[in-house]
């Protein structure tokens, strides 16, 4: 396959699971002022599989709930919309983020068990530095990585000539991405995101999860997925070829007040959460 520009390929991209009518009926409600909880159970309880998810997510210590969730709109007026929102994408997007990626050297499964973990680091550091939507941040970090799975897709042969520039280990993976095919997944997520029509500030954070000094609608949230993301990287898991170096934005840790310190806090508490066995719900 010879070059392709970021908007043939995303022309190309008609395989891209557009989530179900169910969960498209929900992100809708969700954004809609006039939406009340009895709304967005009847939508929810269109799909019983769906609902299963949902409350076994809703359940899981990450959310912190202290008693045991029954039924939908108790989730909902416990954990409010935003937190439905993240946790109805996270039940939709695991069959597209459990896919095996030859080019980023991750298992089948991996990079969805990245993601989730990586969303629930988002929201432990936006709790820790008093982010207003904590559940916003959950899901930029669930969907950073969702460029990487069209990219392998599309584009799996130019990943050999990837994978030996990083082998030799003298360029960051997404330098390597650009010069290798004119774009990065990053760029390629954010497309998706649109595709999806989510909020812009989530296809900003999607976009610059590794460049935050680039945000300009809300600098917090890109700071906090580009955060998360080293994190993770750092904690091991799960993290393919492009999370053999990582290096904290300056200006994203000083935005966030972040230390060391508070940073060995942060990974502590996530590795409490991801010892729950109720979190990689595909």
């Amino acid at each position: 396959m010879g070059t392709i520009s970021l908007s043939e390929l995303i022309s190309r991209i008609d395989e891209i699971p557009i989530f179900p009518q169910t969960v498209s009926n929900i992100l809708k409600l969700v954004e809609d002022p006039r939406t009340n909880i009895r709304d967005i159970e009847n939508e929810i309880l269109k799909d019983q599989g769906f609902t299963t998810k949902v409350l076994k997510l809703a359940n899981s210590a990450y959310f912190g709930v202290s008693r045991q969730i029954k039924t939908v709109s108790q989730a909902t007026t416990l954990l409010g919309f935003q937190a439905i929102r993240s946790m109805v994408l996270a039940s939709s997007v695991g069959k597209v983020l459990s896919a095996e990626l030859l080019g980023y050297a991750l298992e089948r499964e991996a990079l969805w068990k990245q993601s989730q973990i990586c969303a629930i680091t988002a929201r432990v550091i936006a709790k820790k530095v008093k982010f207003p939507q904590p559940d916003q941040a959950y899901t930029a970090g669930l969907l950073k990585d969702i460029g990487k799975i069209i990219l392998d897709h599309y584009l799996n042969e130019q990943f050999q000539k990837i994978m030996d520039q990083i082998n030799e280990g003298n360029k960051a993976f997404l330098e390597i991405e650009e010069e290798t095919l004119g774009f990065n997944h990053c760029q390629v997520g954010a497309k998706i995101a649109e595709k999806w029509k989510l909020p812009e500030d989530l296809v900003e954070a999607i976009a610059y999860h590794h460049q935050p000094d680039k945000a300009l609608l809300n600098l917090k949230l890109v700071a906090i997925t580009h955060i998360a993301d080293g994190l993770v990287m750092m904690m091991g898991l799960h993290i393919g070829s492009d999370g053999l170096a990582y290096n904290f934005s300056d200006s994203a840790m000083e935005l966030l007040n972040l230390d060391e310190t508070i940073l060995s806090e942060i990974i502590s508490e996530v590795a409490d959460l991801i010892s729950d066995d109720t979190m990689y719900i595909a």
